[in-house]
């Protein structure tokens, strides 16, 4: 299987465009918000049986995992499964869990963000089994879950606890037809003001913490202009996201203040730095105001805790790291042309792989950045099928590399 030809992988997946499609909209059609995943990974797990997979597992954490081939490279594909909740409905053109096929698009929850990775990467499994039953690598084909509320959890949960030995992982998460090869970090912190109260009608009797919280508000304002940028992944960022209050009634004076924060950490930026960069606002000391960086506790689908600090690395893969050139040697084959070489706006599994882990990542996925979290969320088909040759190609090019 050496002179493997591009232009014939290529319309084998032609060949799967609606069988692409139609898993995609089967997948949307099962609601999966975070940490209700069940019956997406049921799904899947006979999927990936039925396409000739050699091993089809769930893990402790709630994760599906099919493996194809034993040899080395080990290169794994991740899509996660899980999705955010369709926000308002009203803002919505059509049913969210639909799967509306039409138009060339895949219309629903998740179809970018992002279904549509897992889709063609099933497809891909039936088309490598169809190239070779002695594969001269190992593939595995991970549907996380948990990823929307908490990234780079279920690889933390792979990495530590399977002891998954990998060479390269590829994210299918939207990347708007590029090859992408970072991400900024983030991370949540919370600043907590603390007050007396008393009745409501005599307010000078107490401390106000709401009060004690609104200068901060503005210094924060103010931080997020301030904060450094990296030439290529950009500047970072602060945001304030949630405002909450405590007190015995709403006729007393608030005791309790919080501000909840997501801030994004360009490159050389650190969690203790940017916390450390809190703690020494003059408004946060004048007001001895606590800052926190929370945990991440909640339960997976299958009632499995596994507590991190919400804190996720920002990473960069290195342009000439081999599997970037193979990724780049790959595009170029199928599609006759240089790949656009980029970054995401948002997180993805990658803080783990490569931003804890130090595993080579990148990205190629179907689908817009732009319709993560949207509504009106779709895919196109074409991009089903450019990934699912891909996926199918690029474990035979890193062979040769």
């Amino acid at each position: 299987m050496n002179n493997l030809n591009p232009a014939e992988i290529y319309r084998k997946a032609e060949g799967y465009r609606r069988y692409s499609a139609e898993l995609l909209s089967e997948l949307i059609k099962i609601p999966s918000v975070s940490g209700n995943e069940k019956d997406i990974v049921t799904f899947l797990e006979k999927e990936f049986a039925n396409c000739g997979a050699d091993e089809v597992r769930i893990d402790d954490f709630g994760n599906v995992i099919a493996r194809i081939g034993s040899e080395e490279p080990v290169i794994a594909f991740d899509a996660h499964i899980d999705t955010v909740d369709i926000g308002n409905k009203d803002l919505w053109k059509f049913e969210p869990f639909s799967g509306e096929i039409t138009d060339n698009r895949v219309l629903g929850r998740g179809a970018s963000d992002q279904k549509a990775g897992m889709a063609s990467m099933v497809t891909s499994l039936k088309l490598i089994k169809e190239l070779s039953q002695n594969l001269p690598f190992t593939v595995y084909f991970v549907g996380s879950v948990f990823e929307e509320e908490c990234d780079g959890l279920p690889w933390q949960y792979l990495l530590k606890e399977e002891g998954l030995k990998l060479d390269v992982v590829v994210l299918t998460e939207p990347t708007d037809g590029k090859i992408n090869r970072g991400q900024r970090g983030r991370m949540e912190l919370e600043v907590i003001t603390t007050g007396v109260s008393c009745h409501g009608s005599a307010p000078e009797r107490g401390d106000n913490a709401i009060y004690k919280m609104a200068p901060i508000i503005r210094a924060l304002e103010k931080l997020n202009d301030e904060l450094p940028s990296d030439p290529f992944l950009g500047k970072g960022s602060l945001s304030a996201s949630r405002i909450r209050s405590n007190s015995p009634s709403l006729c007393a004076v608030a005791d309790f203040a919080a501000v909840y924060i997501d801030r994004r950490l360009t490159w050389g930026e650190t969690p203790e730095g940017a916390k450390s960069q809190l703690e020494s606002l003059p408004e946060i000391k004048a007001v001895n105001a606590n800052v926190t960086i929370p945990d991440f506790t909640t339960p997976t689908w299958k009632g499995l805790p596994y507590p991190t600090p919400k804190t996720y690395p920002a990473w960069i893969l290195r342009e000439d790291h081999p599997c970037l050139i193979g990724a780049a040697k790959c595009y170029q084959a199928l599609l006759d042309e240089e790949p656009i070489v980029d970054k995401w706006t948002f997180s993805t599994n990658g803080v783990s792989t490569m931003g804890m882990f130090s595993i080579p990542t990148f990205g190629f996925g179907p689908g817009l950045e732009k319709m993560a979290h949207a509504p009106n969320e779709y895919v196109s088909i074409d991009d089903l099928v450019k990934c699912a040759a891909f996926y199918a190609y690029y474990p035979w090019v890193m062979r040769r590399i």
